[in-house]
């Protein structure tokens, strides 16, 4: 067993290591998560073992020396770190310790996003913006002045009538996500590298010696705390006041703060942002709490690292690393042949993860991946896991090269890669049964045909026992014979039956898309069927014509009519319409002048009850309505059902006209007559 003194001092060695990628190379190696584990395993050892806690220790440091190259710039108060909350238990610890040490009951906090960002110090001086600084060691950092002037968001000039002699401001550099997406397009264009994550760009464009490189980078600020200020005559008494005060004087502060009072409400505005979490525009990877009486606080202190008055209360990790134990290659529907690496299972995003798309063999050339290798694997709410970078450092010896196959794994057939195009291809089509069962899946999916009950299992079953070779099959299947299959039974045939008859009746929208056309979605299946308002007429149409549709370039023309002109493809959508699929007949062009909602634009949100929302919006599309996912000045009409949200509020905001379910239905009724 290791004795405590040689893994704290492992501990420590691997924390300098991961702290000078982090802030000194802005290249770390490992995720924040795996950063926090080995930290926090050295706070529970020191606090153990407190003889062996040294000056130099990891625990008694805030941050990393300064840069050579910057000068130098010593704060005038410490820039402290925060300690960490992991749970809603922990919470509840921290605000016991707030209650117990400052001798008071309800304890009022400030909530805040946590940004994944740079810590700076600003100061300005009777107005004029003077200094800036990283937070560097806490006591010492790197002066950044020219860079940070840079940043359009911070003003040089304060404003308004309570300006100070002195005042130093503390916040996060950041690059928000749409700004760090137009960079990395922007690189590749260049031929440049890419960076990993915001976070990183963000520090990287702040250490730039030439600050003309750091104007070229989207860059933003918030403010999160007052330093040292001097030369007011009522200073703020409570942080929230403090930011607010900052706001009025055109520094940037979070418009998501909150002041609530006890953990309970803590924790509910830990869930809300939670939510929220996807849609910001910039990363967080938590919420910080903060006492927001400044009296309390000087009562509470600080310990060597952190305040006592404050925490941060960490979100499930986004990114983590794992080992990839193989790549298989997968052939869709189109042909379309991906590398999914299969990973050592990873808790990460708030779920286990253990396969990982690589996309296409640029993207496993770019990541110089070997099967073996220790990746960063990163899950952002509901998006596919990625792999975003290999530790190289993690090696093994003998990591396997990644060999893109040169026939279709699925029937053997040569693959081919179009000009212009990432993706190698197996064009055998139906005749490669890959292909056939992922057009089957995707035919029978809840946005296409939705045929409830034929999951994948089935789907192989019925191609094993050559039930089914082709999705008109499905409507000719006997129960009887359904009813043989393994794990079936009568009950359960029936029943697949029966919502395979009750898919004959859809929209030709769906029916278009359930064709699985390449590159056609459910956008462009509804545009085609608005347009031409009859099947006949889209498989008759010309390049040009089809080109007269909204979002219907040269390419996806083409594959359109290159589908239809399929002999096979028109026997199948023959006897598809043979067998009883049919739509309500188009009596004009949705979207046209006649149409009853031409030329309005409305949004669904919320739950409804007699109507699922992709049927609403069917019903909408149908009247000649378009369908937003925002609401915006130019929206006519939002209908709400249960757990609208913002939407709903934006709609009050902008006085734009509401129905709730009912009255809704009421007004398709009113239309129908």
């Amino acid at each position: 067993m290791t004795e405590p003194s040689a893994r704290i001092e492992a501990l420590r060695d691997q924390l300098r290591v991961w702290a000078a990628e982090y802030y000194q190379a802005d290249a770390p190696s490992v995720s924040d998560s795996e950063y926090d584990r080995a930290f926090q395993e050295l706070l529970q050892l020191e606090a153990q073992f407190p003889e062996l806690i040294t000056p130099d220790s990891p625990s008694q440091r805030v941050g990393a020396t300064p840069l050579k190259g910057f000068p130098t710039v010593v704060h005038r108060e410490p820039m402290l770190s925060l300690d960490n909350a992991f749970s809603a238990e922990d919470l509840v610890d921290f605000d016991r310790r707030v209650r117990e040490r400052a001798d008071i009951g309800r304890v009022r906090y400030v909530c805040e996003p946590k940004l994944d960002g740079i810590a700076v110090s600003l100061v300005w001086e009777g107005g004029v913006f003077t200094q800036a600084a990283t937070r560097g060691d806490g006591h010492r950092g790197e002066g950044i002045t020219e860079n940070i002037r840079t940043i359009d968001a911070i003003p040089m000039q304060l404003i308004g009538p309570d300006v100070p002699r002195y005042l130093e401001v503390r916040g996060e550099v950041f690059m928000p996500r749409s700004g760090f997406e137009a960079l990395n397009r922007r690189a590749q264009v260049e031929g440049g590298k890419p960076f990993v994550n915001p976070r990183n760009a963000a520090a990287g464009s702040l250490r730039q010696l030439d600050s003309r490189i750091t104007r070229q980078r989207p860059l933003a600020f918030c403010a999160y705390a007052v330093g040292v200020v001097e030369g007011v005559d009522n200073p703020p008494v409570n942080h929230d006041a403090a930011m607010a005060w900052l706001g009025a004087m055109g520094i940037p502060v979070s418009e998501h703060r909150a002041v609530v009072e006890g953990p309970e409400a803590c924790e509910a505005y830990y869930d809300h942002l939670a939510a929220r979490r996807d849609g910001l525009d910039f990363d967080i990877d938590g919420i910080v709490y903060k006492v927001d009486d400044f009296a309390q606080r000087t009562q509470l202190g600080a310990v060597s690292r952190a305040p006592r008055w404050a925490i941060a209360r960490k979100f499930p990790a986004q990114e983590e690393i794992t080992r990839v134990l193989d790549v298989e290659f997968q052939v869709g529907r189109t042909g379309a042949v991906t590398p999914v690496a299969r990973l050592e299972p990873v808790f990460v995003g708030g779920v286990t993860v253990s396969n990982a798309t690589l996309h296409n063999a640029d993207e496993v050339a770019r990541l110089k991946l070997h099967i073996g290798d220790s990746v960063v694997i990163r899950r952002a709410g509901d998006v596919i896991p990625q792999i975003v970078s290999v530790v190289l450092e993690r090696r093994p010896p003998g990591a396997a090269n990644i060999n893109f196959p040169e026939s279709c794994p699925a029937c053997t057939s040569p693959l081919m890669r179009a000009e212009g195009e990432a993706v190698w291809r197996c064009d055998a089509g139906l005749v490669c049964p890959a292909q056939q069962r992922a057009a089957i899946e995707h035919f029978v999916s809840r946005r296409a045909m939705d045929i409830d009950g034929l999951g994948e299992k089935l789907v192989d079953q019925l191609l094993q026992t050559e039930l089914v070779q082709n999705v008109a099959d499905l409507y000719e299947l006997d129960p009887a014979v359904l009813a043989r299959l393994d794990r079936m039974g009568k009950k359960s045939a029936a029943n697949l039956v029966a919502a395979i008859d009750a898919s004959r009746e859809t929209t030709l929208g769906r029916f278009i898309y359930a064709l699985g056309i390449r590159e056609v979605g459910e956008a462009t299946a509804r545009q085609l069927a608005a347009y031409f308002a009859s099947l006949e007429s889209i498989m008759a149409a010309t390049a040009d014509q089809l080109q007269e549709v909204d979002d219907v370039g040269p390419v996806v023309a083409q594959h359109v009519q290159g589908f239809f002109s399929e002999p096979r493809n028109r026997d199948t959508v023959s006897r598809l319409v043979g067998l009883g699929i049919h739509w309500p007949v188009e009596t004009a062009a949705a979207g046209s002048d006649d149409a009853p909602l031409s030329g309005e634009t409305w949004v669904v949100t919320g739950k409804l009850e007699a109507l699922s929302r992709e049927q609403a919006e069917e019903r909408l599309r149908g009247l000649g309505a378009k369908v937003a996912t925002s609401v915006s000045s130019k929206t006519t009409v939002v209908v709400a059902g249960p757990g609208a949200g913002s939407k709903l509020k934006k709609a009050g905001q902008l006085g734009i006209p509401v129905l709730d379910e009912q009255a809704f239905l009421a007004r398709l009724g009113e239309i129908s007559e």
